[in-house]
């Protein structure tokens, strides 16, 4: 039976990692960042994101033209689909009714230390936690079932966590999610050389330390008590 898992994810959160899980299972395509050109030319024009030439020429930047590219994938295919929140800024989600929805999230303070070093200055917009609150809000509007995740939950137990997943889906758990060669993935995206290096480095979910302590700098003060009021929030929906 065809069926879709999408994961709504904000930057910089194992996303990427979720998506090499999924694609070590023969019963699934993943899809990196469909709607990646669409955010670059419809949603945020102005922005500045490393390869963007490269990202326009390699995709779609028509909204319907995506979805029906997307559609004819999972008629056919399970598909797992590693979305960004903030590509489809306010778009609809009454397509994604029938699909498996994944919220994946993760501590502000970590997010934006590590989507820093690649986009200087981010903003609210750019780190979507605002987004993914909003996107919550809606499905429950419009009786849409989703799977909240937290990307520290995960990382400490990724066994425990990819059955839920999977339950949720209603497709049976494997084994083979637990790991996957070193090195990058068909399925990446051309902006892949940009932001993938860790997990092109790893060969499986990396235990979180929680002990570590990120210091932000001061000037992303305000960013972080913004982002961490939608965080609390979409936890305690």
């Amino acid at each position: 039976m065809s069926k879709v898992i999408c994961m709504w994810a904000s930057p910089r959160n194992i996303s990427t990692a979720m998506m090499y899980s999924f694609a070590q299972r023969k019963d699934v395509v993943v899809v990196d960042e469909p709607f990646y050109a669409y955010y670059l030319k419809n949603v945020n024009p102005k922005t500045s994101h490393p390869g963007k030439t490269e990202i326009l020429n390699s995709q779609s930047s028509n909204f319907k033209k995506v979805l029906e590219e997307l559609n004819q994938l999972y008629s056919k295919e399970l598909l797992f689909i590693k979305n960004m929140t903030h590509h489809l800024n306010g778009q609809m989600v009454g397509f994604a009714k029938n699909w498996s929805n994944v919220i994946l999230t993760r501590s502000p303070e970590k997010s934006i230390a590590s989507f820093s070093k690649v986009i200087k200055n981010p903003t609210i917009q750019d780190l979507g936690y605002k987004l993914q609150f909003q996107l919550a809000k809606e499905f429950q509007k419009n009786k849409i079932d989703f799977y909240l995740l937290e990307a520290e939950d995960l990382l400490m137990n990724p066994e425990k966590h990819l059955r839920k997943i999977c339950d949720f889906s209603n497709i049976k758990f494997s084994k083979k999610m637990l790991s996957w060669p070193k090195g990058g993935n068909i399925a990446d995206g051309v902006w892949a050389k940009y932001w993938y290096e860790n997990v092109h480095n790893s060969t499986s979910f990396k235990k979180a330390n929680s002990q570590e302590e990120i210091l932000l700098p001061v000037k992303y003060n305000s960013l972080f008590k913004e982002a961490s009021f939608y965080y609390d929030a979409l936890k305690n929906i």
